[in-house]
């Protein structure tokens, strides 16, 4: 069963400068795993919604342990968006290519306007098909995928900041709060996948 994830991040930004940082969230001082971004389709749909799909390659760095199962140093990620500007929504869906048995993760993310501020919304599902690690490797999975999101909200603020800087101090302060929270909770999640892949290795070692 596929390991479910889901939190909200608020951006004191309205709707409408949200679909203008969205597509220049690259390069920023948080996204050195970024390596590159290309357009692969864009098109206005019958409904009048704004649809575009990217191709993005990412760094992979692994702990030693995760060396055995993944080769590549780097990982593709197609990234599908919707930017509806009746509902004055933007919804994303992103899914890495190739590995998908080791680990696949699917993230959905839809940003919804709340007066002079926007909230994502955002849900993922990792999975993995190796016996006996599967466990192990949904939990890191997942500890990764948190940390990148706090990596994505930090580097879409610092966007949104520079080009809207007249919000920009209160959003920093907000943000430095949550980035503290997140560090915390980092840490405890940290120890608890340790355990696992311990627990994991040691089965299968009496295994064989």
């Amino acid at each position: 069963m596929a390991k479910y994830y889901e939190n909200s991040t608020v951006f004191h930004y309205n709707m409408e400068q949200i679909f203008q940082g969205f597509w220049q969230r690259y390069p920023n001082p948080y996204s050195s795993h970024v390596l590159s971004e290309d357009t692969l389709e864009r098109q206005v749909t019958r409904e009048g919604k704004l649809y575009s799909k990217r191709l993005i390659t990412k760094t992979n760095k692994l702990p030693k342990w995760g060396e055995r199962f993944f080769k590549a140093k780097s990982v593709c990620i197609v990234e599908e968006s919707l930017i509806d500007l009746k509902s004055k929504t933007l919804t994303t869906y992103t899914r890495n290519i190739g590995f998908n048995k080791i680990m696949n993760v699917i993230e959905k993310v839809v940003y919804r306007s709340d007066g002079p501020k926007t909230i994502a919304y955002r849900s993922a599902w990792i999975d993995s098909q190796v016996f006996g690690f599967a466990s192990a490797i949904k939990a890191f999975g997942c500890e990764r995928f948190k940390k990148n999101c706090q990596k994505s909200a930090l580097g879409f603020n610092y966007i949104l900041g520079m080009l809207f800087p007249i919000q920009n101090q209160y959003a920093n302060i907000v943000q430095h709060d949550v980035a503290q929270k997140f560090k915390e909770a980092a840490k405890q999640m940290s120890e608890h996948v340790k355990e696992q892949i311990y627990e994991a290795s040691h089965y299968n070692m009496n295994q064989n």
